[in-house]
Protein backbone atom coordinates (compact mmCIF):
# COMPACT_ATOMS: atom_id res chain seq x y z
CA UNK A 1 0.00 0.00 0.00
CA UNK A 2 1.20 3.42 -0.80
CA UNK A 3 0.99 5.35 2.43
CA UNK A 4 1.27 8.94 0.51
CA UNK A 5 -2.14 8.00 -1.43
CA UNK A 6 -3.40 6.86 1.45
CA UNK A 7 -2.57 9.41 3.42
CA UNK A 8 -4.02 12.14 0.82
CA UNK A 9 -7.31 9.67 0.13
CA UNK A 10 -8.47 10.42 3.24
CA UNK A 11 -7.12 14.27 3.41
CA UNK A 12 -9.26 14.74 0.94
CA UNK A 13 -12.31 12.96 2.56
CA UNK A 14 -11.88 15.26 5.40
CA UNK A 15 -11.66 18.65 3.81
CA UNK A 16 -14.82 17.62 1.96
CA UNK A 17 -16.71 16.55 4.69
CA UNK A 18 -16.14 19.76 6.53
CA UNK A 19 -17.69 21.78 3.29
CA UNK A 20 -20.40 19.02 3.02
CA UNK A 21 -21.84 19.46 6.71
CA UNK A 22 -22.72 22.85 6.26
CA UNK A 23 -25.28 22.16 3.68
CA UNK A 24 -28.33 21.94 5.28
CA UNK A 25 -29.81 18.63 5.58
CA UNK A 26 -32.65 18.58 3.17
CA UNK A 27 -30.01 19.85 0.54
CA UNK A 28 -27.90 17.04 1.01
CA UNK A 29 -30.77 15.07 0.90
CA UNK A 30 -30.87 16.17 -2.64
CA UNK A 31 -28.08 14.99 -4.12
CA UNK A 32 -28.96 11.68 -2.67
CA UNK A 33 -32.29 11.95 -4.92
CA UNK A 34 -29.95 12.45 -8.14
CA UNK A 35 -28.11 9.64 -6.73
CA UNK A 36 -30.88 7.39 -7.24
CA UNK A 37 -32.56 8.99 -10.16
CA UNK A 38 -29.20 8.19 -12.04
CA UNK A 39 -29.18 4.39 -10.50
CA UNK A 40 -32.34 3.86 -11.97
CA UNK A 41 -30.56 4.78 -15.40
CA UNK A 42 -27.52 2.66 -15.12
CA UNK A 43 -29.66 -0.21 -13.31
CA UNK A 44 -29.21 -2.71 -16.05
CA UNK A 45 -25.45 -1.82 -16.40
CA UNK A 46 -24.69 -2.28 -12.82
CA UNK A 47 -26.92 -5.20 -12.28
CA UNK A 48 -24.23 -7.29 -15.16
CA UNK A 49 -21.65 -6.01 -13.40
CA UNK A 50 -22.86 -7.10 -9.83
CA UNK A 51 -23.13 -10.76 -12.38
CA UNK A 52 -19.45 -10.48 -13.92
CA UNK A 53 -17.99 -9.81 -10.38
CA UNK A 54 -20.18 -11.64 -7.28
CA UNK A 55 -21.68 -14.35 -9.94
CA UNK A 56 -25.02 -13.72 -8.18
CA UNK A 57 -27.77 -14.38 -11.03
CA UNK A 58 -29.41 -11.79 -13.08
CA UNK A 59 -32.86 -10.96 -10.85
CA UNK A 60 -30.49 -11.08 -7.72
CA UNK A 61 -28.25 -8.70 -8.76
CA UNK A 62 -30.97 -6.05 -9.69
CA UNK A 63 -32.56 -6.97 -6.76
CA UNK A 64 -29.41 -5.24 -5.47
CA UNK A 65 -29.12 -2.48 -7.90
CA UNK A 66 -33.02 -1.81 -6.63
CA UNK A 67 -32.09 -1.76 -2.62
CA UNK A 68 -29.32 0.90 -3.33
CA UNK A 69 -32.06 2.76 -5.15
CA UNK A 70 -34.57 2.09 -2.43
CA UNK A 71 -32.17 3.34 0.22
CA UNK A 72 -31.61 6.59 -1.85
CA UNK A 73 -35.58 7.24 -1.55
CA UNK A 74 -35.19 6.38 2.46
CA UNK A 75 -32.28 8.40 2.57
CA UNK A 76 -33.87 11.35 0.92
CA UNK A 77 -36.79 11.21 3.51
CA UNK A 78 -34.66 11.61 6.36
CA UNK A 79 -33.13 14.24 5.09
CA UNK A 80 -35.98 15.84 6.90
CA UNK A 81 -36.44 13.78 9.85
CA UNK A 82 -33.11 13.92 11.53
CA UNK A 83 -34.82 14.63 15.03
CA UNK A 84 -33.34 15.35 18.80
CA UNK A 85 -35.58 14.82 21.70
CA UNK A 86 -36.57 17.91 23.77
CA UNK A 87 -37.00 16.38 27.39
CA UNK A 88 -38.89 18.10 30.20
CA UNK A 89 -36.40 19.68 32.18
CA UNK A 90 -36.28 19.23 36.31
CA UNK A 91 -35.60 22.96 36.73
CA UNK A 92 -37.62 25.84 36.22
CA UNK A 93 -36.94 28.38 32.97
CA UNK A 94 -34.65 25.43 31.69
CA UNK A 95 -34.58 23.78 28.40
CA UNK A 96 -33.57 19.91 28.33
CA UNK A 97 -32.92 19.17 24.61
CA UNK A 98 -30.65 16.46 22.27
CA UNK A 99 -28.80 17.59 19.30
CA UNK A 100 -27.41 15.40 16.44
CA UNK A 101 -24.33 16.33 14.45
CA UNK A 102 -21.96 14.55 11.71
CA UNK A 103 -19.27 12.79 12.64
CA UNK A 104 -16.72 13.27 9.84
CA UNK A 105 -15.23 10.88 7.51
CA UNK A 106 -16.98 7.26 7.36
CA UNK A 107 -14.06 4.25 6.56
CA UNK A 108 -16.81 1.80 4.76
CA UNK A 109 -15.64 -2.41 4.57
CA UNK A 110 -18.05 -4.35 2.31
CA UNK A 111 -17.71 -7.83 0.96
CA UNK A 112 -18.25 -9.51 -1.85
CA UNK A 113 -21.81 -10.78 -2.03
CA UNK A 114 -23.76 -7.26 -1.63
CA UNK A 115 -20.84 -5.56 -3.51
CA UNK A 116 -23.40 -2.58 -4.10
CA UNK A 117 -26.30 -2.34 -1.10
CA UNK A 118 -24.09 -2.85 1.75
CA UNK A 119 -22.16 0.46 0.36
CA UNK A 120 -25.57 2.31 -0.38
CA UNK A 121 -26.61 1.16 3.43
CA UNK A 122 -23.90 3.40 4.52
CA UNK A 123 -23.35 5.85 2.37
CA UNK A 124 -27.07 6.93 1.77
CA UNK A 125 -27.24 7.31 5.36
CA UNK A 126 -24.05 8.54 6.12
CA UNK A 127 -24.25 11.33 3.54
CA UNK A 128 -27.42 12.55 4.74
CA UNK A 129 -26.23 12.35 8.23
CA UNK A 130 -23.79 14.92 6.80
CA UNK A 131 -20.52 12.63 6.56
CA UNK A 132 -18.18 11.99 3.60
CA UNK A 133 -17.16 8.50 3.42
CA UNK A 134 -14.13 5.70 1.98
CA UNK A 135 -14.99 2.87 0.61
CA UNK A 136 -12.75 -0.37 0.90
CA UNK A 137 -14.70 -2.74 -1.77
CA UNK A 138 -14.10 -6.47 -1.53
CA UNK A 139 -10.80 -7.14 -4.02
CA UNK A 140 -13.33 -9.61 -5.65
CA UNK A 141 -16.02 -6.23 -6.41
CA UNK A 142 -13.66 -3.39 -7.37
CA UNK A 143 -15.50 -3.08 -10.50
CA UNK A 144 -19.10 -2.83 -8.65
CA UNK A 145 -17.31 0.11 -6.52
CA UNK A 146 -16.29 2.01 -9.84
CA UNK A 147 -19.63 1.48 -11.32
CA UNK A 148 -21.12 3.02 -8.30
CA UNK A 149 -18.28 5.93 -7.95
CA UNK A 150 -19.04 6.71 -11.38
CA UNK A 151 -22.87 7.06 -11.12
CA UNK A 152 -22.24 9.74 -8.46
CA UNK A 153 -19.62 11.73 -9.83
CA UNK A 154 -22.09 12.23 -12.89
CA UNK A 155 -24.60 13.81 -9.85
CA UNK A 156 -22.39 15.19 -7.13
CA UNK A 157 -20.40 18.06 -9.20
CA UNK A 158 -17.83 19.33 -6.37
CA UNK A 159 -18.77 17.41 -3.92
CA UNK A 160 -17.23 14.26 -5.49
CA UNK A 161 -14.79 13.44 -3.60
CA UNK A 162 -17.67 12.37 -0.75
CA UNK A 163 -17.25 8.98 -2.26
CA UNK A 164 -13.49 7.97 -2.97
CA UNK A 165 -12.55 4.15 -2.62
CA UNK A 166 -9.63 2.32 -1.30
CA UNK A 167 -9.27 -0.18 -3.62
CA UNK A 168 -7.15 -3.02 -1.93
CA UNK A 169 -6.96 -6.04 0.48
CA UNK A 170 -6.50 -7.07 4.88
CA UNK A 171 -3.92 -4.17 4.55
CA UNK A 172 -6.21 -1.48 3.64
CA UNK A 173 -8.68 -2.46 5.68
CA UNK A 174 -6.41 -2.08 8.89
CA UNK A 175 -5.07 1.42 7.68
CA UNK A 176 -8.45 2.47 7.95
CA UNK A 177 -8.74 1.07 11.12
CA UNK A 178 -5.98 2.61 13.10
CA UNK A 179 -5.94 5.77 11.51
CA UNK A 180 -7.68 8.35 14.24
CA UNK A 181 -8.89 10.71 11.49
CA UNK A 182 -11.58 7.82 10.45
CA UNK A 183 -14.56 8.61 13.10
CA UNK A 184 -16.34 5.29 12.28
CA UNK A 185 -15.46 1.64 10.98
CA UNK A 186 -18.40 0.25 8.90
CA UNK A 187 -17.32 -3.36 8.65
CA UNK A 188 -19.56 -5.74 6.74
CA UNK A 189 -18.18 -9.47 6.41
CA UNK A 190 -17.04 -12.86 8.26
CA UNK A 191 -17.52 -13.17 11.79
CA UNK A 192 -13.64 -13.22 11.97
CA UNK A 193 -12.74 -10.35 10.48
CA UNK A 194 -14.72 -8.67 12.63
CA UNK A 195 -12.61 -10.36 15.45
CA UNK A 196 -9.46 -9.03 14.09
CA UNK A 197 -10.52 -5.52 12.81
CA UNK A 198 -12.64 -4.92 16.65
CA UNK A 199 -9.50 -4.51 18.91
CA UNK A 200 -7.83 -2.20 16.56
CA UNK A 201 -10.09 0.43 16.22
CA UNK A 202 -10.92 -0.27 19.92
CA UNK A 203 -7.45 0.54 20.59
CA UNK A 204 -7.90 3.92 19.90
CA UNK A 205 -11.42 4.81 21.36
CA UNK A 206 -12.97 4.60 17.28
CA UNK A 207 -16.50 4.14 16.91
CA UNK A 208 -17.35 1.09 15.07
CA UNK A 209 -20.58 -0.74 13.77
CA UNK A 210 -20.28 -4.44 12.73
CA UNK A 211 -22.36 -6.29 10.79
CA UNK A 212 -20.72 -10.21 10.36
CA UNK A 213 -21.47 -13.83 10.10
CA UNK A 214 -24.68 -15.54 10.71
CA UNK A 215 -25.30 -19.26 11.31
CA UNK A 216 -29.35 -18.66 10.91
CA UNK A 217 -32.01 -21.15 11.82
CA UNK A 218 -35.76 -21.84 11.06
CA UNK A 219 -37.88 -23.97 13.14
CA UNK A 220 -41.12 -25.77 10.93
CA UNK A 221 -43.63 -26.23 12.98
CA UNK A 222 -46.82 -28.90 12.77
CA UNK A 223 -49.69 -26.13 11.76
CA UNK A 224 -47.00 -24.63 8.77
CA UNK A 225 -48.55 -24.01 5.25
CA UNK A 226 -45.26 -26.77 3.85
CA UNK A 227 -45.84 -25.90 0.20
CA UNK A 228 -45.10 -21.99 1.11
CA UNK A 229 -42.56 -23.46 3.82
CA UNK A 230 -40.48 -25.46 1.67
CA UNK A 231 -40.27 -22.49 -1.13
CA UNK A 232 -38.77 -19.97 1.75
CA UNK A 233 -36.19 -22.57 2.65
CA UNK A 234 -35.34 -22.81 -0.45
CA UNK A 235 -34.28 -19.44 -1.02
CA UNK A 236 -33.18 -19.29 1.95
CA UNK A 237 -30.82 -22.09 1.62
CA UNK A 238 -29.60 -21.88 -1.82
CA UNK A 239 -29.63 -18.50 -3.05
CA UNK A 240 -27.25 -16.42 -3.82
CA UNK A 241 -25.56 -19.94 -3.54
CA UNK A 242 -25.72 -19.92 0.17
CA UNK A 243 -23.78 -16.66 0.28
CA UNK A 244 -25.55 -14.80 2.30
CA UNK A 245 -24.73 -13.52 5.82
CA UNK A 246 -28.47 -14.14 6.19
CA UNK A 247 -28.66 -18.13 4.31
CA UNK A 248 -30.12 -20.27 5.83
CA UNK A 249 -27.55 -22.79 7.25
CA UNK A 250 -30.00 -25.04 10.57
CA UNK A 251 -33.26 -26.31 10.03
CA UNK A 252 -35.31 -27.66 12.87
CA UNK A 253 -38.32 -30.13 12.07
CA UNK A 254 -41.09 -31.26 13.99
CA UNK A 255 -41.16 -35.07 14.57
CA UNK A 256 -45.05 -35.08 13.20
CA UNK A 257 -44.22 -33.83 9.78
CA UNK A 258 -40.41 -34.46 9.48
CA UNK A 259 -40.47 -37.01 7.00
CA UNK A 260 -43.03 -35.17 4.51
CA UNK A 261 -41.05 -32.03 4.77
CA UNK A 262 -37.68 -33.76 4.50
CA UNK A 263 -38.94 -35.25 1.36
CA UNK A 264 -40.38 -32.52 -0.33
CA UNK A 265 -37.17 -29.98 0.61
CA UNK A 266 -35.24 -32.77 -1.41
CA UNK A 267 -37.44 -32.75 -4.55
CA UNK A 268 -37.03 -29.15 -4.29
CA UNK A 269 -32.97 -28.78 -4.17
CA UNK A 270 -32.84 -31.70 -6.81
CA UNK A 271 -34.87 -29.17 -9.46
CA UNK A 272 -33.37 -26.39 -8.08
CA UNK A 273 -31.23 -25.10 -12.16
CA UNK A 274 -28.03 -24.42 -11.42
CA UNK A 275 -26.22 -22.79 -14.54
CA UNK A 276 -24.42 -19.38 -15.99
CA UNK A 277 -25.80 -17.06 -13.75
CA UNK A 278 -25.93 -14.71 -16.62
CA UNK A 279 -28.88 -17.21 -17.85
CA UNK A 280 -32.79 -16.29 -17.54
CA UNK A 281 -33.27 -20.06 -16.03
CA UNK A 282 -30.47 -20.43 -13.47
CA UNK A 283 -31.74 -20.62 -9.76
CA UNK A 284 -27.87 -20.98 -8.27
CA UNK A 285 -24.59 -19.50 -9.93
CA UNK A 286 -20.90 -20.59 -8.59
CA UNK A 287 -19.42 -19.99 -5.80
CA UNK A 288 -17.44 -16.93 -5.41
CA UNK A 289 -13.89 -18.60 -5.82
CA UNK A 290 -11.76 -21.87 -5.61
CA UNK A 291 -11.49 -21.44 -1.59
CA UNK A 292 -15.10 -21.17 -1.11
CA UNK A 293 -15.66 -24.58 -2.50
CA UNK A 294 -12.29 -26.14 -0.64
CA UNK A 295 -13.93 -24.31 2.77
CA UNK A 296 -17.29 -26.14 1.49
CA UNK A 297 -15.98 -29.48 0.75
CA UNK A 298 -13.79 -29.60 4.13
CA UNK A 299 -17.19 -29.10 5.97
CA UNK A 300 -18.66 -32.39 3.90
CA UNK A 301 -15.72 -34.61 4.44
CA UNK A 302 -15.93 -34.22 8.18
CA UNK A 303 -19.49 -35.06 7.54
CA UNK A 304 -19.25 -37.88 5.47
CA UNK A 305 -15.99 -39.06 8.00
CA UNK A 306 -18.91 -39.56 10.94
CA UNK A 307 -20.90 -41.68 8.13
CA UNK A 308 -23.84 -38.67 8.15
CA UNK A 309 -26.59 -38.85 6.03
CA UNK A 310 -25.68 -35.94 2.91
CA UNK A 311 -27.24 -35.47 -0.35
CA UNK A 312 -25.75 -33.29 -3.22
CA UNK A 313 -22.67 -31.01 -2.03
CA UNK A 314 -20.79 -32.50 -4.92
CA UNK A 315 -18.61 -29.97 -7.99
CA UNK A 316 -21.09 -30.00 -10.86
CA UNK A 317 -18.51 -28.57 -14.41
CA UNK A 318 -20.80 -26.41 -16.29
CA UNK A 319 -19.44 -24.04 -18.89
CA UNK A 320 -15.90 -22.38 -17.53
CA UNK A 321 -13.88 -25.03 -16.07
CA UNK A 322 -12.42 -22.50 -13.60
CA UNK A 323 -15.82 -22.03 -11.90
CA UNK A 324 -16.99 -23.74 -9.27
CA UNK A 325 -20.43 -24.73 -9.20
CA UNK A 326 -22.27 -26.83 -6.60
CA UNK A 327 -25.49 -28.95 -5.95
CA UNK A 328 -26.87 -27.86 -2.38
CA UNK A 329 -25.94 -30.12 0.15
CA UNK A 330 -28.92 -31.51 2.14
CA UNK A 331 -27.95 -32.88 5.44
CA UNK A 332 -30.07 -35.03 7.58
CA UNK A 333 -28.39 -35.43 11.28
CA UNK A 334 -29.92 -37.00 14.32
CA UNK A 335 -28.06 -34.64 16.87
CA UNK A 336 -26.49 -31.46 16.94
CA UNK A 337 -23.09 -32.15 15.03
CA UNK A 338 -19.91 -29.61 15.66
CA UNK A 339 -19.96 -28.45 11.85
CA UNK A 340 -23.53 -27.19 13.04
CA UNK A 341 -21.76 -24.80 15.32
CA UNK A 342 -20.43 -22.50 12.65
CA UNK A 343 -20.84 -21.01 9.55
CA UNK A 344 -19.65 -22.64 6.46
CA UNK A 345 -20.65 -19.82 3.50
CA UNK A 346 -22.00 -22.45 1.00
CA UNK A 347 -24.70 -24.15 0.48
CA UNK A 348 -24.93 -26.62 2.95
CA UNK A 349 -28.62 -27.36 4.98
CA UNK A 350 -28.53 -29.52 7.79
CA UNK A 351 -31.90 -30.64 8.90
CA UNK A 352 -33.07 -32.30 12.92
CA UNK A 353 -36.60 -33.55 13.90
CA UNK A 354 -37.94 -31.60 17.26
CA UNK A 355 -40.30 -32.52 19.74
CA UNK A 356 -41.22 -29.44 21.38
CA UNK A 357 -41.33 -25.64 20.54
CA UNK A 358 -38.79 -24.92 23.33
CA UNK A 359 -36.52 -27.47 22.39
CA UNK A 360 -36.37 -25.87 18.58
CA UNK A 361 -35.75 -22.69 20.03
CA UNK A 362 -32.99 -23.37 22.92
CA UNK A 363 -31.36 -25.47 19.66
CA UNK A 364 -31.89 -22.52 17.38
CA UNK A 365 -30.27 -19.74 19.54
CA UNK A 366 -27.43 -22.42 20.74
CA UNK A 367 -24.60 -21.11 18.46
CA UNK A 368 -22.29 -17.96 18.79
CA UNK A 369 -24.06 -16.13 16.20
CA UNK A 370 -27.29 -14.03 16.22
CA UNK A 371 -28.08 -12.74 13.10
CA UNK A 372 -31.37 -13.81 11.36
CA UNK A 373 -34.21 -16.71 12.25
CA UNK A 374 -37.45 -17.86 11.20
CA UNK A 375 -40.61 -19.93 12.37
CA UNK A 376 -43.09 -21.43 10.13
CA UNK A 377 -46.30 -22.20 11.77
CA UNK A 378 -49.90 -21.05 11.67
CA UNK A 379 -50.38 -21.15 15.65
CA UNK A 380 -50.43 -17.91 17.18
CA UNK A 381 -48.88 -18.93 20.51
CA UNK A 382 -45.60 -20.57 18.56
CA UNK A 383 -45.33 -17.56 16.50
CA UNK A 384 -45.57 -15.53 19.43
CA UNK A 385 -43.38 -17.43 22.15
CA UNK A 386 -40.77 -17.18 19.59
CA UNK A 387 -40.58 -13.47 18.51
CA UNK A 388 -41.08 -13.14 22.65
CA UNK A 389 -37.98 -12.29 25.23
CA UNK A 390 -37.83 -16.29 25.78
CA UNK A 391 -37.84 -16.89 21.84
CA UNK A 392 -35.05 -16.03 19.32
CA UNK A 393 -31.86 -13.81 20.44
CA UNK A 394 -31.46 -13.13 16.76
CA UNK A 395 -31.55 -9.36 15.17
CA UNK A 396 -33.92 -10.95 12.51
CA UNK A 397 -37.29 -13.18 13.42
CA UNK A 398 -39.52 -13.55 10.87
CA UNK A 399 -42.71 -15.55 10.56
CA UNK A 400 -43.77 -17.84 7.68
CA UNK A 401 -41.44 -16.35 5.36
CA UNK A 402 -37.42 -17.62 5.23
CA UNK A 403 -34.40 -15.96 6.71
CA UNK A 404 -33.18 -13.91 4.15
CA UNK A 405 -34.48 -11.19 2.11
CA UNK A 406 -35.21 -8.01 4.31
CA UNK A 407 -36.28 -5.09 3.46
CA UNK A 408 -34.47 -1.72 3.89
CA UNK A 409 -37.11 -0.34 6.05
CA UNK A 410 -35.97 -2.62 9.37
CA UNK A 411 -32.89 -1.60 11.27
CA UNK A 412 -30.53 -4.86 9.92
CA UNK A 413 -27.77 -6.59 12.03
CA UNK A 414 -27.93 -9.18 14.45
CA UNK A 415 -26.52 -10.05 18.00
CA UNK A 416 -23.24 -11.82 20.07
CA UNK A 417 -20.79 -12.69 17.48
CA UNK A 418 -22.47 -11.14 14.52
CA UNK A 419 -21.56 -8.04 16.27
CA UNK A 420 -24.47 -6.35 17.55
CA UNK A 421 -24.20 -3.22 14.58
CA UNK A 422 -27.41 -2.15 12.76
CA UNK A 423 -27.64 -0.74 9.07
CA UNK A 424 -30.19 0.17 6.84
CA UNK A 425 -33.39 1.56 8.19
CA UNK A 426 -35.11 2.24 11.38
CA UNK A 427 -33.38 4.52 13.51
CA UNK A 428 -29.95 3.33 12.49
CA UNK A 429 -28.97 6.41 10.71
CA UNK A 430 -27.95 7.36 14.35
CA UNK A 431 -24.97 5.08 14.28
CA UNK A 432 -23.30 7.84 11.93
CA UNK A 433 -24.15 10.73 13.89
CA UNK A 434 -22.98 12.03 17.80
CA UNK A 435 -25.43 13.29 19.85
CA UNK A 436 -25.10 16.23 21.88
CA UNK A 437 -27.29 17.16 24.70
CA UNK A 438 -28.21 20.60 25.89
CA UNK A 439 -29.66 22.45 28.58
CA UNK A 440 -30.57 26.33 28.05
CA UNK A 441 -31.21 28.47 30.98
CA UNK A 442 -33.72 30.91 29.60
CA UNK A 443 -34.30 31.90 33.54
CA UNK A 444 -32.49 34.94 35.98
CA UNK A 445 -31.51 32.11 38.26
CA UNK A 446 -29.41 29.36 38.43
CA UNK A 447 -30.94 26.01 40.49
CA UNK A 448 -28.65 23.25 39.85
CA UNK A 449 -30.13 19.62 39.32
CA UNK A 450 -31.00 16.96 42.09
CA UNK A 451 -31.86 19.67 44.50
CA UNK A 452 -28.21 20.12 45.03
CA UNK A 453 -27.10 23.88 46.51
CA UNK A 454 -24.31 25.86 46.20
CA UNK A 455 -24.63 29.25 47.75
CA UNK A 456 -22.09 32.16 47.52
CA UNK A 457 -21.75 33.04 51.38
Amino acid sequence: MDKNKYSELVTKSKAISNKWRSLPAPQRGEYIRLFGEELRTKKEALASTITKEARKIKTESLGEVQEAIDMCDFAVGLSRQLYGLTMPSERPNHRLQELWHPLGVVGCITAFNFPMAVFAWNFCLAAVCGNSIIWKPSPHSNGCAIGMKEVWDKVSGEFADLVLVLEGGNEEAVALCEDKRIDLISATGSTQMGKELAPIVSARLGKLLLELGGNNAAIVCPSADLDLTIKGIAFSACGTTGQRCTSLRRLFVHEDIYEDCTKRLQKCFDELVIGCPTKESSQIGPLISEASFNSMQDTINSLKDKGINISGGDRIEIEDPNEFYVKPALVLVNQIEEEMLSETFAPILYVKSYKNIEEAIQMQNDVSQGLSSSIFTNDMRESELFLSEAGSDCGIANVNIGTSGAEIGGAFGGEKDTGGGRESGSDAWKNYMRRMTVTVNYGEDLPLAQGVEFDEN
